[in-house]
């Protein structure tokens, strides 16, 4: 990413991911190859009709990461690359749920779309627990913790504190 970056004329110091999918993600070669090449673009269609983008979805899997993305994006010299990945464990009804067992069966641990093993990037910081991939971004489903807390249950993860942390990591760091 920093590789690409245009203009520069500033200087990246460093790049943190929290749960990219570094060497793409078993989930999109499973959609690719369920759907198959001769169909993908009528899916498309529909996203698109639904408001969704769908540009990047191919270049999400394992083989497009591992022969274009990664060699064509190589690593800065002298920007300290950080990450982290995260595990979680869906319900039933999560949206997850397929995704999460699907990734499960060819990479391990993950949070529902990216495994902690293609999270892994430069210095690995750590794995997140509890957190899906929405639950990163802040994109949490606020009814989901409303009935959760109806059964006790709460949500341990707090996005705004872990990117308060994130920033205090980077400058103990001196960045």
């Amino acid at each position: 990413m920093v590789s690409r970056l245009k203009p520069t004329g500033f200087k990246v110091l460093s790049l943190t991911t929290i749960s990219s999918p570094h060497q793409g993600s078993p989930f999109a070669d499973y959609v690719i190859k369920f759907i198959g090449q001769k169909r993908l673009p009528k899916l498309y269609h529909i996203l698109e009709k639904w408001g969704l983008e769908t540009g990047a979805f191919e270049q999400l899997t394992t083989e497009y990461m591992r022969e274009n993305f990664n060699p064509q994006t190589p690593d800065i010299e002298d920007v300290k690359y950080f990450s982290y990945g995260a595990l979680t464990y869906p319900g039933i009804f999560s949206p997850f749920h397929a995704s999460h067992r699907i990734i499960s069966r060819v990479e391990g641990d993950n949070d529902g779309l990216v495994s902690v093993k293609s999270a892994s990037h430069g210095v690995y910081k750590g794995t997140l627990l509890g957190p899906s991939h929405l639950d990163i971004i802040n994109w949490t489903n606020r009814l989901k913790w409303i009935m959760k807390g109806l059964f006790g249950q709460h949500n341990k993860f707090n996005a705004v504190a872990f990117y308060l942390a994130l920033s205090d990591m980077l400058a103990e760091e001196g960045l």
